[in-house]
């Protein structure tokens, strides 16, 4: 790879009950370039499989994702701001869809391997509808190392027409970034 150039990878777990129902699996792998130190743009594919009814031993339906993302991170003192422009193509069994989410972050440092975290995240979909869901999530991260954090938070979902889920997450984030120092 280069100075600008990376690549990325995740899989993060999300539960119904902590390790004993889970909700979604998700796994991510993809490319970022580096603009500068406060623009970057991402190109990806994500594999999802999620329980679609929301309920504890409910079905689950897969899910493939082509992500285009741009983001912007900056700091205010030792607060991380990040600001994320994704479009997603969402390829299911019968149908795809076209989606645009904005996420909005802020990520603070606890201790040298540990830190806070809360976003939200508004989702649009350019057919039907356009409003879909809204996600509000917060949490801390334990680095454990260079390539691997932990992740533990809660998570909302508020769905257009009301529905309300809310959620804890766990994660593991694997991060292989290949660029050259």
């Amino acid at each position: 790879m280069s100075e600008k150039i990376d690549l990325k990878t995740q899989a993060q777990f999300r539960f119904f009950d902590i390790a004993s129902d889970m909700q979604q699996l998700m796994l991510r792998f993809g490319g970022n370039y580096k603009i500068n130190n406060t623009f970057s743009a991402y190109l990806g594919y994500a594999y999802f499989n999620t329980d679609a009814t929301f309920d504890a031993k409910g079905g689950d339906a897969s899910e493939q994702r082509i992500v285009e993302d741009l983001n912007i991170n900056h700091k205010i003192s030792k607060f991380g701001i990040s600001h994320r422009f994704r479009f997603e193509q969402r390829l299911f069994k019968k149908n795809t869809q076209h989606w645009f989410r904005y996420n909005f972050g802020l990520n603070h440092p606890i201790s040298e391997k540990l830190s806070g975290y809360i976003y939200n995240e508004v989702f649009l979909n350019f057919k039907g509808d356009t409003f879909s869901q809204n996600w509000f999530g917060i949490g801390v991260k334990h680095k454990l190392s260079n390539a691997i954090k932990l992740q533990l938070g809660y998570h909302n979902i508020s769905l257009k027409g009301g529905a309300n889920f809310n959620r804890i997450i766990t994660g593991i984030i694997l991060s292989t970034n290949h660029t050259k120092k």
